[in-house]
Order: structure tokens, then sequence, then C-alpha cells
């Protein structure tokens, strides 16, 4: 075996047996900052009642939370969606929490305080799907580039989603513009 191939072979040997290092780009957002972001909705909860249901990362090192909505699914668990108030700096996710079956307290979506009783709460409308092919804008310091991506999630307009290569080799978060054009910074 030549030289320059046992050097190589040794390097990746021990690039596989270290563990992989976080991205130093994301954050973990943790189970007490999403406490205190539906504390301050009003009901109690500690960050042991929550559990996050993924990894949930954002790009700053304490991102402001907002909950989006809370709904009980059953009588000890209710389902939030939260979001970063920034929406550049996480994408929307999903906390389980715990609550005791003894607990009368009303669960209710915090957008519902905001609007009259009589108007219902609808979704924006979706503009992408999943899977479905679209435009990436990509803008930078002097440099502006148009890529064909696939979306991987879907969206609204105005909302950052998650998309790929048709190679799927590299992830772009993008905001959503309309129908198959979505806008990212490089």
């Amino acid at each position: 075996m030549k030289w320059y191939k046992l050097i190589l072979f040794l390097a990746l040997s021990i690039a596989a047996a270290l563990p992989a290092a976080a991205n130093p780009l994301h954050y973990a957002i943790t189970t007490e900052q999403v406490a205190a972001a539906i504390n301050g909705q009003g009901m109690q909860i500690s960050p042991n009642e929550i559990v996050l249901l993924t990894d949930v990362v954002a790009n700053v090192a304490a991102p402001r939370l907002a909950v989006r909505s809370i709904d009980r699914m059953a009588p000890e668990h209710a389902i939030a969606r939260m979001e970063c108030v920034d929406a550049q700096q996480c994408l929307p996710f999903m906390v389980s929490i715990r609550v005791n079956a003894g607990d009368t307290t009303d669960i209710v979506s915090p957008l519902s305080h905001s609007l009259p009783a009589s108007s219902p709460v609808r979704p924006a409308p979706m503009v992408v799907r999943a899977g479905s092919p679209a435009i990436l804008q990509l803008d930078g310091t002097h440099v502006h580039i148009t890529l064909s991506v696939i979306c991987l999630d879907n969206g609204a307009l105005g909302q950052t989603i998650r998309a790929t290569d048709h190679d799927r080799r590299q992830i772009y978060i993008a905001r959503v513009l309309q129908g198959g054009v979505l806008e990212g910074r490089l």
C-alpha cells in the first residue's frame, strides 16, 4: 500500500471514530425556554411537563418564542404549536404538554383571545406543498443565484420552509414569496 493511501485510510478511520461536532450555528431550544413562553400566556407549566417531539434548533442562542396555539388532545395531554417571534430564527415546531387529569384549567389558543368569538381562525392557504418543485432565489452581497429546488414543507405566503436541491445534498431555509417562488440568503 502506498504511503498516501495509508495516511488517507488512517485519517478517515480517526474521523469516523470521533463523535460528530455540533453545528456552531445552531442552538438547541430547551424545555425551559418553551415553558417560559407558555407561562407568558397565563398557563403555569414547569419545564419537566414539556416534551420536545424532536430536536429543535434556532440560529441564535436565545430566540423569543411565541405560542401559536395550545390544544388539549386528551385529559392529561396537550399539544402546543410554537414559533420564533422572528421567523428567520427557527422553524415552527410542536411540543407535548403533560397536564394533570384533575386540572380544570381551560386550555385555549392564545390567538383566540385577540379575535372576536364570531370570526373563526382560518389557516393561511398553502401556496407551496411538500414535494413540489420551486425556484429558490438566493441573495448575498453582490450575488444573486436562482436554483431549482424541491420543497420539503408546506408553506403559506411569508412562511419559512425547508427546500432541497434535486440531488438532496443541500438543505435551504427559505421564505415563501409566492406559489413556486422562494427567497433565501447566502
